[in-house]
């Protein structure tokens, strides 16, 4: 059911005021319906005490003799007219608020007040015009035919006294009229329907438009790309959102920045102090202690060189693009194998995702490198997954304890226990990684393989559009 509604704030908006229409206008309908039936039986009661009030005169004015004549002719398919002794009706209150027997008290104009019996009843079944004309023939078939064989109606009887003494009892009923739906009417009603939901989709585009724009920037700026300030339309508190994101982002925007340049100050600034160690370490007599000293002047020139370039790649104003996937690890698995690595490529072509590609090269060089130094040879596989890719890498060496799964992206982190003491490097490659792909949008997990070796499983946001 969820997957017939509509995803968009736009259209379940439209579709909850649409639903509110149609239950508004069908409780309209229902009201006018019922509204019309009261009106029709109102009308069809007050002609039926006009008839029986004229025949009330006819009868009273003429011979006994005619009085069967006149009945037979006033008689028709819906109205039944008799004469007798006594009323066919055995109670004195009046049904219906007393309209009729009003109506029939001021059609004769007595000077003398003369009783006046009325009933209603529903009657739901056509076969109860067996009861209603005992004598079948031409009468009862045409009533049969007018009631239709669904259609159910309200029955009244009159009984009035004349002045002879006898009772004129009068029965008629009164069809449920049908629903008339008139064309006009149902394309007024069409019409009327479809200029509002054009309305509300336009005012609506004024509301969600800004959103729109809004959660796809935020998304961008998720991504690590350069968004420029949102200007600010729609309504207030869509200004204020508006407002809020841009000074958001550049506050965000600001702090990185001053922080990598930070970074970057400091690196370049312990140079100089290092370069004169060195110097001074090269004077020491003693040869062992001069060689451990240079050395470790040389270890830590080398976490300076890689802080420096690890600030340069941050403060790097690279252009985000949009890029084949399939394509591009093909490019990078062959720049490995060219520097003699075994790397297994898996991956098919058509899955795009927006990136930098020299930053995102450099995060998965690391962990390819990573994967060739520590497990010999390394398996690289793309997928869609959803809304994202899904790059895995995975090696054959002897994996990572479980409890240093997630410090090994802390900076200058390095595992001897668990890795090769023959390897070089700083401690720098994952956390780099992990920063580069996080400005993406992205995550980086590692998992130990029940097999044996490592996997790192790198997921990206997949654009729009790239088909698996």
């Amino acid at each position: 059911m969820r997957r017939l509604l509509p995803r968009t704030l736009r259209g379940q908006l439209v579709l909850v005021i649409l639903a509110t229409f149609i239950v508004v206008q069908g409780v309209s309908l229902w009201l006018f319906v019922d509204e019309r039936q009261l009106a029709v039986r109102a009308a069809l009661g007050l002609e039926v005490a006009g008839r029986a009030a004229n025949v009330v005169r006819l009868l009273e004015a003429t011979p006994p003799e005619l009085h069967r004549d006149i009945l037979e002719a006033a008689n028709s398919p819906l109205v039944r007219f008799s004469q007798g002794p006594a009323p066919a009706i055995d109670h004195v209150e009046h049904d219906g608020e007393g309209n009729v027997a009003r109506r029939i008290h001021a059609l004769l104009a007595d000077t003398e007040p003369r009783e006046v019996r009325v009933e209603l009843h529903r009657i739901d079944q056509p076969s109860d015009l067996d009861d209603y004309y005992p004598n079948k023939g031409r009468m009862q078939d045409m009533h049969r035919r007018m009631m239709g064989a669904n259609l159910g109606s309200t029955e009244m009887r009159l009984a009035i006294a004349m002045r002879d003494g006898t009772w004129l009892n009068v029965s008629t009923r009164f069809h449920r009229p049908p629903i008339q739906w008139p064309w006009f009417s149902a394309l007024s009603y069409a019409l009327t329907t479809l200029l509002i939901l054009a309305i509300v989709w336009v005012a609506l585009s004024r509301l969600t438009g800004p959103l729109r724009r809004l959660a796809d920037a935020a998304e961008r700026f998720g991504r690590g790309e350069e968004v420029a300030p949102l200007p600010k339309r729609g309504p207030e508190e869509l200004h204020r959102l508006t407002g809020a994101f841009n000074e958001m982002q550049a506050r965000i925007s600001r702090s990185i920045a001053e922080r990598t340049r930070l970074l970057a100050a400091l690196g370049h600034d312990l140079r100089s102090p290092l370069t004169a160690m060195r110097v001074r370490a090269e004077m020491v007599d003693d040869e062992e202690t001069r060689e451990r000293l240079t050395a470790i002047i040389a270890e830590m020139q080398e976490m300076v060189e890689s802080t420096l370039s690890f600030a340069r790649g941050m403060v790097t104003a690279e252009e985000t693009q949009s890029v084949d996937m399939g394509a591009w690890l093909g490019e990078l698995v062959s720049d490995a194998r060219t520097m003699g690595g075994e790397v297994s490529l898996d991956a098919p072509e058509g899955l795009m995702a927006r990136i930098k590609p020299v930053a995102m090269r450099r995060a998965l060089r690391n962990v390819i490198e990573n994967a060739l130094r520590y497990g010999g040879r390394a398996e690289v596989t793309l997928r869609a997954r959803g809304d994202s890719l899904r790059i895995s890498v995975r090696d054959h060496g002897p994996g990572i304890p479980e409890a240093d799964l997630e410090r090994v992206f802390d900076p200058f982190v390095r595992l001897e226990t668990s890795r090769s003491k023959e390897t070089g490097g700083t401690g720098l490659g994952l956390s780099i990684a992990r920063t580069i792909i996080h400005a993406h949008g992205g995550e980086i997990t590692l998992t130990n393989r029940p097999e044996g070796g490592l996997e790192v499983v790198v997921s990206l946001p997949r654009t729009k559009g790239s088909h698996e």
